[in-house]
């Protein structure tokens, strides 16, 4: 490879490695209870959380800098406040109310034009799923700012 290549490649590398950082400085600025966890599935940075009442699940990004949201068992009114706040109520059918008074059922949407994927499960014991694949770093900060502060409400902080 011609030495030029191989330094562009390079300052590319570590540019890269930069942006990752940053993005996982802005994933636990939003939602502080993410800590660095071994890499998954999506071959890039992963964090994860586990608060008993609050859920459990990781942020990550892919290979291509995107990222991802899979959180499990959090309360359902703090996803209903959050997913209401970034996109409004009834923009997954799941009824005027929002997901805070959706009926247990899945809830999903797929943007066409960016390939996001978006899903909800209502679970009838009160709490949500929360899964979120293939968006830009800033709408998934947006999602984590809001459910931290939905959170924190519903502990009453």
């Amino acid at each position: 490879m011609q030495q030029q290549v191989t330094r562009a490649l390079h300052d590319w590398r570590m540019a890269w490695d930069d942006q990752q950082t940053a993005a996982q400085e802005a994933f636990t600025a939003a939602f502080p209870a993410l800590s660095p966890a071994e890499k998954c599935q999506c071959f890039g940075p992963t964090l994860r959380y586990e608060k008993p009442g609050e859920g459990s699940g990781k942020v990550c990004l892919d290979d291509h800098g995107r990222a991802m949201i899979d959180f499990r068992d959090v309360p359902k009114a703090a996803v209903g406040q959050a997913m209401t706040e970034v996109w409004g109520a009834d923009w997954f059918d799941e009824g005027p109310g929002g997901f805070a008074a959706a009926a247990p059922g899945t809830y999903h949407y797929e943007d066409e034009s960016t390939y996001a994927e978006y899903e909800v499960v209502v679970r009838e014991d009160g709490t949500c799923e929360l899964s979120v694949a293939y968006v830009k770093i800033d709408d998934i900060v947006t999602i984590l700012d809001e459910l931290q502060r939905a959170l924190a409400e519903h502990r009453g902080n």
